[in-house]
């Protein structure tokens, strides 16, 4: 495998255990400093697309199904496919405990700001819609409406680590395949009674 391969691979699977850690830290009273900056869910997401799309344009350009990608995928290091594969049940854990509420102070959910008011999203069936919220209440919704905009991205870039690590293996043993073989070898050693 090339190192501009491992090198993508590296950097996606970084940037999405960062990403879901900062969303793991997001249940954690007290996080808010970490996950408060408007920059880092933008700047996961472009970094998720961008490295997601390289992945797939390098997985296209081989030419091949999704089993050879998946046997490619069995050859890579044990240590790095758990790894890899740990990572992105985490972060399936964290979007769906999140989707169906549990670890939530309570039902309120998404909060954000409109001309200087503070709202929220009531999905009980009897006030279900858009309630206005206190500023306290709002800080504390905050971290648990980013934790669903950090996760995602942190999944799709370790699945763009898995997609191009495989590409990697493939593209390096479709180049052992082809190249030619070493001229010598064992009749060399057969001519001269070795």
């Amino acid at each position: 495998m090339g190192w501009t391969h491992r090198l993508h691979g590296a950097v996606g699977a970084a940037l999405g255990a960062g990403l879901l850690g900062l969303a793991a830290l997001t249940w954690l009273p007290g996080a808010l400093p970490l996950v408060e900056p408007l920059w880092v869910m933008p700047t996961g997401f472009v970094a998720a697309l961008v490295l997601l799309v390289a992945a797939l344009v390098r997985a296209a350009l081989l030419r091949s199904d999704k089993r050879v990608l998946w046997e490619a995928f069995r050859c890579l290091p044990g240590r790095v496919r758990a790894g890899l594969a740990a990572l992105a049940l985490v972060g399936v854990a964290i979007l769906v405990l999140d989707a169906t509420g549990a670890g939530s102070s309570g039902r309120l959910r998404d909060a954000e700001v409109r001309d200087g008011r503070y709202y929220a999203f009531d999905p009980a069936p009897e006030t279900r819609g858009t309630v206005e919220i206190s500023r306290s209440a709002y800080e504390a919704l905050l971290p648990g409406s980013r934790r669903p905009f950090l996760a995602l991205p942190g999944v799709l870039l370790l699945g763009a680590s898995g997609l191009v690590l495989a590409a990697g293996e493939l593209h390096r043993a479709d180049r052992a395949r082809t190249a030619p073989r070493p001229a010598g070898g064992n009749s060399g050693r057969a001519l001269s009674g070795g």
